[in-house]
């Protein structure tokens, strides 16, 4: 499994970075299937530089915010209207409310909204099977009907947080991972709210209880430094650590 960083901003896109969209690639059959976790603000043009669109076997949204889903709209458009004719639909997991989330987003009447364009599918606790991939979810905290997502292939698994605070269904997910793609929107020692969002050192917690040697932090809005996130997880994790930056490719 090849993880590629396609967008990595926090609540929304930076000078440097759309917002949240990871790429997913495995073998499958005879050709790769290729897998996106989240579809964030400002992530469909930076998505073309690493794939053909065509090329995208399936979605899996964390949440519905905007910085985690809104470029699905493009993508609509473009598996829409592509001058080559319709592109057919492909899965679109999400939480509850998903396809007319997105019906919404476009501005766009719910029937049929874009299920033309994608087979919406909400989770419901169980596996999910794309192509090589098995995804399992669990709800977080966080404001917002929102999943941490646990994807396996090839005997390897890749833990992604999604946005939340701290609580048990994550760390619960995060065992038996071997990389944990998580989210550090806070600076350890600010006034920072509950219910909302993970720091480095809150990352690192969670790898370190599930025995993860690998981390990348993901997420950090532009008004905070990635190096600053990253120098207070450093300080209570051994490990691999990284943090996200637009083409970062890492192999499980």
């Amino acid at each position: 499994m090849k993880l590629t960083v396609v967008g990595c901003s926090g609540s929304l896109p930076g000078p440097d970075s759309p917002a949240s969209c990871y790429l997913l690639e495995a073998p499958y059959e005879d050709g790769v299937f290729r897998l996106l976790l989240d579809l964030g603000s400002g992530a469909i043009g930076a998505l073309q530089r690493y794939v053909d669109l065509r090329s995208i076997g399936a979605v899996a949204f964390s949440h519905l915010h905007a910085d985690h889903c809104l470029d699905l709209c493009g993508f609509y458009v473009m598996r829409k209207h592509h001058p080559d004719g319709h592109w057919g639909r492909i899965p679109v997991y999400g939480p509850p409310g998903v396809a007319h989330r997105m019906a919404s987003a476009y501005d766009i009447s719910p029937d049929p909204g874009m299920t033309h364009e994608f087979d919406f599918r909400e989770y419901d606790g169980r596996p999910v099977a794309l192509g090589p991939f098995t995804v399992e979810t669990v709800g977080v905290d966080h404001p917002v009907d929102a999943y941490a997502l646990k994807v396996t292939a090839g005997g390897s698994a890749l833990l992604y947080t999604g946005d939340t605070a701290p609580c048990a269904g994550l760390n619960a997910l995060a065992e038996g991972a071997d990389l944990m793609l998580a989210e550090a929107s806070f600076l350890e020692g600010e006034d920072n709210p509950e219910h909302l969002h993970l720091s480095g050192p809150e990352a690192v917690a969670v790898a370190r209880e599930a025995g993860i040697g690998r981390l990348v932090l993901t997420h950090i809005p532009p008004w905070y430094r990635s190096d600053e996130i990253l120098k207070q997880a450093r300080e209570q994790f051994s490990g691999e650590l990284h943090a996200a930056t637009p083409g970062l490719t890492l192999t499980l």
